[in-house]
């Protein structure tokens, strides 16, 4: 046997204002969403009919009730029955003429808000050529129709809609709420809206560019709309649109950095009625440095209206947004290349970002975007017009052990070790293949130093004996080169390759077997270890190197290799630690034992 749902309408009521909505203030939208879609209809047939909304607050009508009256196309006894008292589209719905897109509502259940503020719902309403009809909802779920009495009679075709404040809901339905929601969500429709008699306004739509009105003047009314609804002085304005979606509007571009994982809001309308102030998914993601203010007729609202529903238009709509800021992007780099350069210090991460995938902007990056190296900031066209290659260090890190030594040797390096720097690097050597991309790491250092004199060499191996027995327990080898600058005594030449190694070892020896196991797959079968190079063109190496008491030269060794850790940048291991006091404590047992004597 068939039978039919049966729907508690009180529990629907609980899902929509816990759910759908966010706060029980958009049954204001609604109406008025309602409103205009009755005059879109009329208008379907007669251009030139001057639609109007007009609502009535509880100060005026005297029982603290809420009326909103339009003079739209209203509804016929029938139509009350299939539209009003049904939950969600339907099929009679649409050959009402209801479901078209030129219409804001498109889910059937906009009404139902009303019942977050109100237990019940009054509909006064007329089609043309039809006698009026009364509609009475209840939050229980009941509703009754009838033809309105003779007293009740609509003079012009239309709809009424009475709310009667639900306890708690008495604010929301006052002359001062009902006037500043109504001016939140439908100030820029294009008929007025009046609350009791006074109507809403508030100038030209952002979007808009009225005849009467200079470019500098829109300029500076866009900068204070921004500043109002946004709360910052953009650092430009731009003007977007994107034909498919019926979109037209105003990006202003960030004049401080945004946080990229931090999703862009925007605030966007829909037919000129406002659809969310922090819809998401608007620009492609790499456009974090702008918000936006648009309208919209074709784009779709999600069920709740308060945000946009994810299909091929708006991927098709972000890919041509995204293009007007790409355009605005190279517009400066030809008009105002001062102007770019100083957008690119506050953004450079959401440029880069784009870079990695467009070839344009990847040329713009290479051409304005400076760099930095151990010679000072520079673009990559320029490191790449000077020395012929691009050399650079991938992690930050390395750059900070190897730059100033690489520079006294006299090589230019480019640190890589911020975001998207390596990957822009690749892209650049991926479009020119004749390009020369140079990866300077610790290990490859050690071939630009210079190697000292076979008779010095032969001298040092008591020397290196003591410092094998010292730092082998460390897992630090020791070479000695004469490299520049001499103020520099000691270099710890760790690379990425080595760090990974070190550390999965340390790991093995701190877990269990069976993790132990499995990182010994990682592991290779000569580990690499990191390196001290002693610089001979140094005084104090030199003095080191000829002490020949072994253990006095083992506690200058510790003391190098912790100052060369230092320098480096390096994080000191607790052995590390161990070992700078272990030296300081030695020396100065050394100088009160020698003090003692004399």
């Amino acid at each position: 046997m068939s039978e039919s749902f049966r729907v508690d309408l009180r529990g629907i009521v609980d899902l929509l204002s816990h759910h759908l909505y966010t706060s029980p203030q958009v049954y204001s939208r609604e109406l008025l969403q309602n409103a205009v879609d009755a005059i879109t209809a009329v208008h379907l047939g007669r251009p030139e009919h001057e639609g109007r909304i007009s609502i009535t607050s509880g100060e005026l009508t005297g029982d603290g009730s809420l009326r909103v009256d339009d003079n739209g196309i209203g509804l016929g006894e029938q139509q009350v029955h299939e539209l009003l008292a049904t939950i969600g589209r339907s099929s009679k719905r649409d050959e009402l003429g209801f479901a078209r897109h030129e219409f804001i509502g498109q889910f059937g259940i906009g009404l139902l808000s009303c019942f977050m503020v109100s237990d019940e719902i009054r509909v006064r309403t007329r089609r043309a050529d039809e006698p009026t009809v009364l509609w009475h909802g209840r939050s229980d779920g009941s509703y009754s129709v009838e033809l309105a009495p003779a007293d009740e009679q609509r003079s012009e075709p239309g709809t009424t809609v009475t709310l009667h404040p639900r306890p708690g809901s008495e604010q929301l339905l006052t002359r001062a709420a009902i006037t500043q929601l109504a001016g939140h969500y439908g100030s820029q429709l294009p008929f007025p809206v009046t609350v009791d008699g006074a109507e809403l306004s508030s100038g030209p739509a952002p979007w808009s560019r009225p005849e009467d009105e200079s470019g500098a003047t829109r300029r500076v009314r866009l900068e204070q709309y921004c500043e109002a609804v946004f709360g910052f002085t953009p650092f430009d304005v731009i003007d977007i649109s994107a034909a498919e979606a019926g979109l037209r509007g105003v990006a202003f571009v960030l004049p401080m950095p945004a946080n990229p994982a931090v999703p862009a809001a925007h605030r966007v309308y829909l037919k000129q009625m406002l659809l969310a102030e922090g819809a998401e998914g608007l620009l492609p993601d790499w456009a974090f440095f702008v918000r936006c203010v648009v309208d919209t007729t074709e784009l779709r609202p999600t069920a709740s209206r308060e945000a946009l529903y994810e299909d091929s238009l708006l991927e098709e709509t972000r890919e041509a947004l995204g293009d007007k800021l790409r355009g605005w992007l190279m517009r400066l780099a030809t008009g105002d290349p001062a102007r770019l350069r100083t957008f690119l210090r506050v953004h450079h991460l959401g440029v880069k970002a784009l870079a990695l995938h467009d070839d344009q902007m990847l040329r713009l990056v290479e051409e304005f975007w400076p760099m930095e190296s151990n010679v000072g900031p520079l673009t990559l066209a320029e490191f790449r017009a000077r020395y012929g290659l691009l050399r650079f260090t991938p992690q930050l890190d390395e750059f900070r052990q190897l730059a100033p030594v690489a520079a006294a040797q006299g090589l230019a390096v480019l640190n890589a070790g911020y975001v998207y720097d390596r990957e822009l690097i690749d892209r650049v050597a991926t479009l020119d293949r004749e390009l020369v991309v140079e990866p300077l790491r610790a290990a490859d250092l050690t071939t630009h130093l210079e190697r000292i004199g076979l008779a010095e060499e032969s001298t040092l191996g008591p020397f290196l004996a003591v410092a094998d027995r010292v730092l082998g327990r460390l897992g630090c080898d020791v070479l000695v080169r004469s490299f520049e600058p001499v103020g520099l005594p000691a270099l710890y030449l760790l690379d990425e390759d080595t760090a990974f190694q070190l550390d999965v070892r340390n790991t093995r020896e701190q877990v269990d077997e069976t993790w132990a196991a499995i990182l010994g797959g990682f592991q290779t079968v000569a580990e690499p270890r990191p390196r001290l190079i002693l610089n001979h063109r140094s005084a104090l190496v030199r003095q080191v190197l000829g002490l020949g008491d072994p253990e006095l030269t083992g506690l200058c060794l510790e003391g190098l290799y912790v100052q060369a850790l230092l320098l480096g940048h390096h994080p000191l291991r607790p052995a590390d630690t161990a070992v700078l006091n272990q030296s300081f404590l030695g020396l100065i047992g050394r100088a009160v034992a020698a003090g003692g004597t004399e």
